[in-house]
């Protein structure tokens, strides 16, 4: 369980993607600008009307250095205050800066950089040499009528204390590693663990040329003679085009079919992923930069509607645009990166406007809200505070479902005052009874949902091809939630699929083979052509593999590994998973170290605590657990996790009355893990305590919604104190 709490977590990006003109771009001389750089100048000479339209794009404005052209927000001696954390806003001798305080701490940093532009600007300041984190508060860029035009927190209703890990002193709001390799051209991080610091360095300072089309130098330096505007305005494909016969409501893909890996650079920014390498490559495969999250709660619903901060990767994946062969430059212009057209028109490129632009199907009046195309099939989530984006999975509003699996819909999201039930009836009225979901879909949901399926189903839902490939992905990653084990011949069609999302998921669901099977299967993966399933192979094998085996690929995959996991090492997740890795390879004084740095870089990231604490129990050192602990909830008060680790440490200790302490504050830190009620109860009934067990157990059951295990404890508890009566009440949960 451990483990698996240290690998959930993924590299996201917190900050927009927005930015600044190339011209200002290359009259900058900076310490963050590298000192021989790659120049957008060579490509501007021959492409005015790219760099003009991309001058009007978000990327062109995604960062800047904080002058007067650039800096947007209210900066006149402005002073604001958030739960105690206190800033002041003001020019001085020319510069911007900020005096920021929180208790009796006060410090006075220049802002360094603007940060993106809209719908909100963020400021970006050095707390260390060649460290830049975001500021906790933004700028609300909106009009003033929208409610914009004022100083805001970042997390505007909680108070963010400096012992918080989404303090923004703390590894979550470091620019170097949370933002700038989507936000400037040719960025690396080059952390230094040892060091615990960056020297990171950009060729441009936001996202232009290079970020999407790499090093152009050999083709800018070519001698040709070729009209450039005229390729640039040209209608024409060279592999086909969408057409509507006669009688279809969506059009077609018309020709050969069409290369859409193109995408895997949108995606590389446009995700929710764990970086394996320094920095993005452009044209580089997605796969071999990056491991994606898939879908899977609590960043998505049961449905695959986006519920956090993922971006627009899982979600499009889903949609049966995807699957038709649409891609972002159909509907978005590929240097403006706006909408191709306003409204509807966007949608009415493929989709019928006889058809689906008519009140027959929207059933709201022209031209409003409600008859726009997106507002119901691509419904909004708000991030950042002020920021609204829209889910790409382009689904149909199911307020069925809603009832069912409690997702969301449209309909009750713009209709705040109705209930599903109500969404429920007027869409029968209009279009009669949904399509019923097939039960693969159903299982799926449910799945998602955290609701138990047997072994059968679950590989039904992973083996229909009628359902998407990412979804399908996802639930094969999720078989370790559902089975202790698999054969070979379960795993082997994935491990070996053309699908590369099916051989990625296959691989890290590995460890459910047996040891002998894992290494024969697992092991041809080592040499993918996709870095993220080598190491994810990698990992999967560590421990199947010593300095004695002779294996060029496993070596070549595992320092991958190690490279990946070090370039992650600038916040807890990376060095914990080193931790986990050492001891994998019975090194465990290594894991030690790896542990201990964990904790130092980032003292907030709970995992590193439990797991160093397992470490020490494994090796017999009880007083180091009972302390590590100790520090651990020291510094994480509200962390169910290490109370609970620690009332695990006071059971095996049995000190029973101390264990109790921990056990009911992780409930109370965590209502719903039915774990954590199964093992306080357990625990009450080996005190001695067996009726007033049974009494606490009938009183928190109905807060479970996966109860069988706690009922089963409930059946066993009636037949030890011989109460029928209890018995039958459990019998009848």
């Amino acid at each position: 369980m451990i483990l698996n709490t240290v690998r959930f977590i993924s590299l996201a990006l917190v900050c927009l993607l927005s930015v600044y003109s190339v011209y200002a771009t290359e009259s900058v001389n900076h310490d963050f600008q590298k000192e021989t750089h790659l120049s957008n100048k060579q490509c501007i000479s021959c492409h005015k009307q790219s760099q003009h339209d991309w001058n009007q794009s978000d990327h062109a404005k995604s960062m800047a250095i904080a002058d007067k052209t650039t800096v947007l927000a209210n900066f006149d001696n402005v002073k604001v205050e958030h739960y105690g954390q206190k800033a002041h806003f003001l020019v001085k001798g020319g510069f911007y800066q900020v005096t920021i305080s929180y208790d009796d701490k006060i410090t006075t940093y220049p802002i360094i950089y603007t940060f993106g532009h809209f719908p909100l600007q963020q400021y970006l300041v050095e707390t260390e040499q060649g460290k830049l984190q975001v500021l906790p508060f933004a700028w609300d860029s909106r009009a003033k009528e929208e409610g914009g035009q004022r100083w805001y927190h970042n997390y505007s209703h909680e108070e963010i204390r400096p012992e918080d890990r989404l303090h923004w002193r703390q590894p979550l709001q470091n620019w170097n590693g949370m933002c700038a390799d989507c936000h400037s051209d040719g960025l690396i991080r080059q952390y230094n663990p040892e060091m615990n610091g960056f020297n990171s360095q950009f060729d441009n300072i936001n996202v232009g040329c290079l970020s999407c089309h790499g090093d152009m130098s050999e083709h800018a330096n070519k001698s040709t003679n070729r009209n450039v505007v005229a390729d640039t305005i040209s209608n024409k494909h060279p592999t086909g085009k969408w057409l509507r016969s006669i009688g279809e409501k969506t059009a077609h893909w018309e020709g050969k079919k069409r290369d859409n890996r193109f995408m895997d650079g949108c995606f590389a920014c446009h995700s929710l992923r764990t970086s394996l390498t320094d920095g993005i490559t452009p044209k580089a495969a997605f796969l071999d930069q990056f491991t994606p999250q898939l879908l899977s709660s609590p960043n998505y619903h049961a449905d695959g509607q986006i519920k956090e901060e993922v971006y627009v990767y899982g979600s499009f994946l889903q949609s049966k645009m995807f699957t038709a062969g649409v891609n972002c430059l159909d509907c978005h212009d590929k240097h403006t990166m706006k909408l191709k057209f306003e409204g509807n028109t966007t949608c009415l490129q493929c989709h019928g406007a006889e058809t689906y632009n008519a009140k027959s199907h929207h059933q709201h009046e022209e031209m409003s809200e409600g008859a726009q195309c997106v507002n119901c099939h691509m419904p909004t989530n708000r991030y950042m505070g002020v920021d609204d984006r829209r889910d790409h999975s382009f689904k149909i509003p199911r307020p069925d479902l809603s009832i069912q699996f409690s997702t969301p819909n449209a309909c009750t999201q713009c209709h705040i005052e109705k209930t599903n039930q109500w969404a429920v009836e007027s869409l029968e009225e209009w279009h009669g009874k949904p399509n019923a979901l097939s039960k693969n879909k159903q299982l799926l949901m449910a799945l998602n949902n955290g609701q138990a399926i047997n072994l059968e189903d679950h590989l039904s839902i992973i083996a229909d091809e009628d359902l998407d490939v990412i979804s399908r992905a996802s639930a094969l990653q999720m078989l370790s939630f559902t089975t202790p084990s698999l054969s070979g011949e379960v795993l082997k069609p994935y491990l070996t699929h053309q699908e590369s999302l099916f051989r990625l998921s296959a691989v890290n669901v590995g460890a459910l083979l047996s040891p002998t099977e894992r290494k024969l299967h697992i092991s041809p993966l080592l040499g993918d052509k996709f870095k993220s399933i080598r190491v994810a192979a990698a990992r999967t094998l560590a421990s199947s593999y010593d300095s004695d085996d002779n294996s060029p690929d496993f070596d070549k995959a595992f320092n991958e590994l190690i490279q990946a996991n070090n370039i992650n090492s600038w916040r807890g997740e990376g060095l914990a998973n080193q931790g986990v890795l050492a001891i994998e390879r019975n090194k465990l004084m290594d894991a030690e170290k790896s542990f201990k740095q964990s904790i130092k870089i980032d003292p907030y990231f709970e995992a590193s605590y439990i797991n160093l604490a397992d470490l020490y129990r494994v090796q017999q050192k009880p007083f180091l657990v009972d302390a590590i602990l100790k520090k651990g909830i020291k510094y994480n008060p509200k962390s169910a996790d290490l109370h609970y680790a620690y009332a695990l440490y006071y059971v095996r200790q049995k000190k029973l009355g101390k264990a109790l302490v921990f056990l009911d504050k992780s409930m109370f830190l965590m209502p719903s893990n039915a774990q954590y009620a199964y093992t306080y109860i357990l625990a009450l009934d080996g005190a001695g305590l067996g009726k007033q067990a049974l009494n606490k157990l009938k009183t928190i059951i109905i807060n479970y919604q996966n109860n069988a295990q706690l009922k089963e404890l409930g059946l066993y508890l009636s037949h030890k104190l011989n109460s029928r009566t209890e018995y039958d009440w459990f019998m009848k949960i």
